[in-house]
């Protein structure tokens, strides 16, 4: 059935800017491409849709992430930046030292949502961070790092 997760699709209103955000966070792109009209159209069922992606990985993960820019999107919902609404709500990344990420990402720029929490039923040390066009974002520290599981091990 379902081997493992592969990918997270995530349109973006700037691929440059939003690609440029996740090359800071350590993503590395593996490919670039202009998408093909009549394949979107297949794939999608939106008439006319043109778009360009650009593919990216990180060396501790093995879920793709793909930024796609569409040429004529509308415009994001501007309450999707809030925890509460239904749907995919943020991506988590785990780290090892959750102060030295903050500080490294707030030296970038990046604004924090909140200083860092410890949720008491695990450990887990989190915060919240927007990316680009208002991506929620995360990242979590747990107290025992979750071993990495290979393909090969399931």
């Amino acid at each position: 059935m379902i081997r493992r997760l592969d990918h997270l699709n995530i349109v973006v209103s700037d691929l440059a800017t939003a690609a440029d955000f996740f090359v800071r966070l350590g993503f590395q792109a593996t490919i670039a491409a202009d998408l093909d009209t009549a394949f979107l159209q297949q794939v999608t069922g939106i008439t006319g849709a043109k778009g360009r992606f650009i593919g990216l990985r990180h060396p501790a993960s093995d879920l793709a992430i793909e930024l796609l820019q569409f040429a004529n999107s509308p415009p994001a919902a501007t309450n999707l930046v809030r925890a509460n609404v239904i749907g995919l709500r943020h991506l988590a990344l785990e780290v090892d030292d959750i102060d030295v990420v903050v500080a490294q990402l707030t030296a970038q720029g990046i604004t924090f949502l909140g200083p860092v929490q410890t949720w008491n039923q695990t450990g887990k040390r989190l915060v919240y961070f927007q990316g680009p066009d208002g991506i929620l974002m995360e990242l979590a520290q747990y107290p025992h790092p979750t071993p990495r599981i290979s393909a090969g091990d399931t």
